[in-house]
């Protein structure tokens, strides 16, 4: 796009191409210009929309059963996206069928799980929609070495992250990956959230927990997202805990360098 003497004088728009925030949006009189307006109006339709997408549970099942993975379909106590929405702890556990459902599994297939891998609609189903399988093949390119037993990927309706730590004690689980939908932004309708939690139980705060966010192709990438969750898995495997006392220190190997990038918080201690 040709540039004019104006734009080149104006290095917010220079600015503008870094980023896709809201900045330096101009003005007409004392308002802002409509093509503005209409991009704010769009994308907050956008993240409206996001938060009220229904969950396609069953499109994912289907796609991860063509992967070679099994799924178990469970549903928080929030009865409807209604009550989801205004009654957070209702979303925090699961409904009285679905956690029979995992005792009669976890009774029926005794044994050791290492992992549990759990996929919630949260507040962007779309987000789940659309990251859920290419993270999924990332974590396990990665995780292939480790012959941590696995249990079927747990579905939740109408869930929240905690929901997780309920599903892990019910299953006897070491660990628990929750992949979430984020709360959507005005430039970030589709954004997954990860939590990792050691050794889960039902009454475990946010401190226990290891969270790695904005997971999408204008985020963190999957591969990224990867290998930060997995040396938390391994790290917190070594050290048997996780949350605020297990740090991401995860070495990342550049193109321009075999040597592992410096983390510039640690230096000088």
């Amino acid at each position: 796009m040709a540039t004019t003497p104006t734009d080149s004088l104006n290095p917010w728009l220079e600015l503008r191409r870094l980023t896709p925030a809201r900045i330096a949006l101009g003005r007409t009189g004392t308002s802002m210009p409509t093509g503005a307006q209409l991009d704010f109006q769009f994308a907050h339709a956008q993240a409206r929309d996001a938060v009220h997408l229904p969950f396609d549970h069953a499109g994912l099942s289907s796609q991860l059963a063509e992967r070679g993975q099994q799924t178990l379909l469970l549903h928080s106590a929030a009865i409807d996206r209604h009550s989801y929405l205004q009654r957070p702890d209702l979303g925090r556990k699961l409904d009285d069928d679905s956690a029979q459902q995992l005792r009669d599994y976890a009774l029926a297939h005794p044994g050791a799980i290492d992992v549990a891998i759990v996929v919630a609609d949260g507040l962007s189903a779309l987000a789940v929609h659309r990251h859920t399988l290419p993270f999924l093949a990332r974590m396990q390119e990665q995780t292939a070495t480790e012959n941590w037993s696995q249990s079927p990927v747990i579905l939740v309706e109408q869930g929240r992250v905690a929901v997780a730590d309920e599903i892990g004690e019910l299953l006897g689980a070491k660990m628990v990956v929750m992949l979430i939908g984020e709360r959507p932004g005005l430039s970030s309708p589709d954004s997954l959230g990860l939590y990792f939690t050691y050794g889960p139980k039902i009454g475990l705060t946010d401190a226990y927990r290891n969270c790695i966010s904005n997971v999408r192709l204008e985020g963190l990438s999957y591969a990224m997202a990867a290998h930060r969750l997995v040396y938390l898995m391994r790290e917190a495997c070594r050290r048997q805990l996780s949350g605020v006392n297990l740090k991401d220190e995860a070495q990342v190997h550049t193109i321009e360098s075999a040597a592992p990038s410096e983390n510039f918080l640690l230096k000088g201690e």
